[in-house]
């Protein structure tokens, strides 16, 4: 790794330890941060590149693209979870970000990574506040309402779902993302 990935790399920890740590105190990551680090994260993609060479012109054309193609990736990946209502918006977009920081190839398995940090999460703040047992009744009504809809039969009655409080998201889409750059680096044998 080269002095400018280097850097790449501590500029994108940077935003999301910030993002982290909003997250935390507020149950939010802002709008401008996110908006912030996707103008960064594409300048210095095109200056820069992926692998801390600086580009000419037709070069950095092609990293935009690239740049592009990750954070539609983030973002699309983690949209159903929106639509579901199971993710804030915040936290689409945070991904997004770091598609545009890492390109489609790395925000997935930065993605997959985050999604296995986040129910390490969940069951960590759930057995933590004592909800644990409200949580396994709403996958578990998710999971029944989900099958007889897939099943063609009448859809089941929802159950009532009682919240179990928000996760700080962020935390999960950071460790993700350093997963996925450990993996990226060949550190992790995936």
């Amino acid at each position: 790794m080269n002095v400018l990935e280097a850097l790449n790399v501590v500029m994108l920890s940077s935003l999301l330890a910030v993002a982290v740590v909003y997250d935390i105190r507020f149950r939010r990551i802002p709008n401008k941060l996110v908006l912030v680090g996707m103008a960064v994260g594409l300048i210095v993609r095109a200056v820069v590149g992926a692998d801390g060479h600086r580009l000419n012109l037709n070069d950095s054309m092609a990293v935009l693209g690239s740049s592009m193609a990750g954070g539609l990736t983030g973002l699309a990946i983690f949209i159903p979870f929106y639509a579901l209502r199971t993710m804030g918006a915040g936290d689409v977009k945070l991904l997004a970000m770091v598609g545009i920081w890492v390109g489609a190839e790395t925000v997935f398995w930065a993605a997959l990574f985050t999604l296995a940090a986040g129910g390490v999460l969940a069951l960590t703040v759930a057995l933590y506040s004592g909800v644990l047992r409200q949580v396994l009744h709403n996958v578990q009504a998710m999971v029944l309402s989900s099958a007889a809809r897939v099943q063609g039969g009448l859809p089941m009655p929802r159950t009532a779902l009682q919240t179990t409080g928000r996760l700080p998201y962020a935390v999960a889409i950071a460790c993700g993302t350093s997963l996925a750059l450990v993996r990226q680096a060949g550190w992790l044998p995936l």
